[in-house]
């Protein structure tokens, strides 16, 4: 019951593991459809010693669901966790998705991975991973039996590492049943992608805040044509489950040329986290939202709207406006716990409600074509936004 209990509660804060990292979810957000000292999610040489827990006692707290986005990792997992949030996962390089009909099937493949090498295609409905059907388990469950996470294979099972091998059956759109033998290897998280959607647009769209992320949207504006044949840009953070604050902050950074980005509570001690300078602040700015939209990426998105320096537009987003800070028990395994609550430039706390978009987009499959008739309405005479509040409020 206590392994069960941790999976359930591990599920909330291992969204980004599951959903998006390991590229298990479907892509929510798809078209047409100086914080050193901020507690991060990190490797585990940078997990502080936690005093008066054990295991057992982590996962009875965990499981009471006091702190809504508590967690309790084995040594294991959390090295998986933390290697995700690095920008890399152990997997074959695919994503799964639930179609109406309840039916497995293949959303997204990575190019250059192990699937695409063995000619899996999107479309292709998974049936079975190593004998076992995956008819009616959660997305990412599948996702776990894809990478052998030992708590979802049988008992007594080790978790897989690079070079393990994993069995699909697998049946094409056409008809075609057949099985395939993948090896798992390490691979390269694709959690930005940059296309154009009308002439002179450019669309960022960000699934989650790993490491390096914030780099990899600065080169996409840099590499975009000169501002002044560009009408727009529209950031996409539908279905961005978060990740790295510090990569938040980054990213704010490209678009904001210093001031506030957020602040936070921590130990009875208010601390800034602030954009540094010279980003594009003349571009026009929209930024895609929606109820994935939660953590880091309401943090940038926040900034972003409170600055004026972007509208939001979809649907109000998640609502989790927390810190955790990671702490290693004595057996090896992390326990992490909501260690304070974020605040947007403008003092506002999305903590549970959430952030309202300026536009709001009735059916979400109207996001996207609506994002650019805001962009048009804008038009290339967006003033920078130079005027910082001078005042946070808490």
């Amino acid at each position: 019951m206590a392994g069960a209990s941790r999976r359930v509660r591990q599920g909330g804060t291992l969204t980004l593991v599951f959903g998006v990292v390991l590229m298990g979810g479907a892509a929510a957000g798809a078209w047409g459809g100086g914080a050193g000292a901020l507690p991060r999610r990190a490797a585990s040489a940078d997990v502080a010693a936690a005093g008066g827990y054990s295991s057992q006692q982590a996962e009875r707290l965990v499981a009471s669901g006091e702190d809504r986005w508590a967690a309790y990792y084995s040594a294991e997992d959390y090295a998986r966790f933390a290697q995700g949030l690095d920008g890399r996962y152990l997997g074959v390089g695919l994503s799964v998705d639930r179609d109406e009909d309840g039916e497995t099937v293949v959303s997204g493949v990575q190019s250059a991975g192990p699937a695409a090498g063995a000619g899996i295609a999107v479309g292709d409905r998974l049936l079975s991973v190593d004998g076992a059907s995956v008819d009616r388990l959660p997305v990412t469950e599948v996702v776990a039996r894809l990478r052998g996470r030992a708590d979802e294979l049988s008992a007594g099972a080790r978790p897989a590492g690079p070079g393990s091998s994993v069995l699909l059956a697998l049946r094409s759109p056409r008809g075609g049943a057949r099985a395939v033998t993948l090896r798992r290897t390490v691979l390269d998280t694709q959690d930005v992608t940059v296309d154009r959607p009308a002439s002179g647009v450019l669309r960022i769209a960000v699934a989650a805040f790993t490491s390096g992320v914030g780099a990899e949207i600065r080169a996409a504006v840099q590499r975009a044509p000169a501002a002044a044949k560009r009408t727009g840009i529209v950031l996409d953070l539908r279905g961005n489950s978060g990740g790295l604050v510090e990569e938040a902050v980054a990213a704010a950074s490209v678009f904001l040329d210093g001031g506030p980005v957020a602040s936070y509570q921590s130990g009875g001690e208010r601390r800034d986290l602030t954009a540094g300078p010279g980003g594009d602040t003349g571009t026009p700015l929209v930024v895609l939202v929606d109820g994935g939209t939660m953590s880091a990426a309401e943090l940038l998105a926040g900034a972003l709207q409170d600055r004026c320096r972007a509208v939001l537009v979809g649907s109000r987003t998640f609502g989790k406006g927390t810190v955790q800070q990671p702490s290693r028990l004595a057996d090896g395994s992390v326990l992490e716990l909501t260690v304070g609550r974020y605040y947007t430039p403008a003092g506002r706390s999305p903590d549970g409600v959430g952030l309202a978009p300026d536009v709001p987009a009735a059916d979400p499959a109207d996001a996207g074509p609506l994002a650019l008739r805001v962009l048009a309405g804008l038009g290339g005479a967006r003033k920078p936004a130079a005027d910082h509040p001078s005042e946070m409020r808490e």
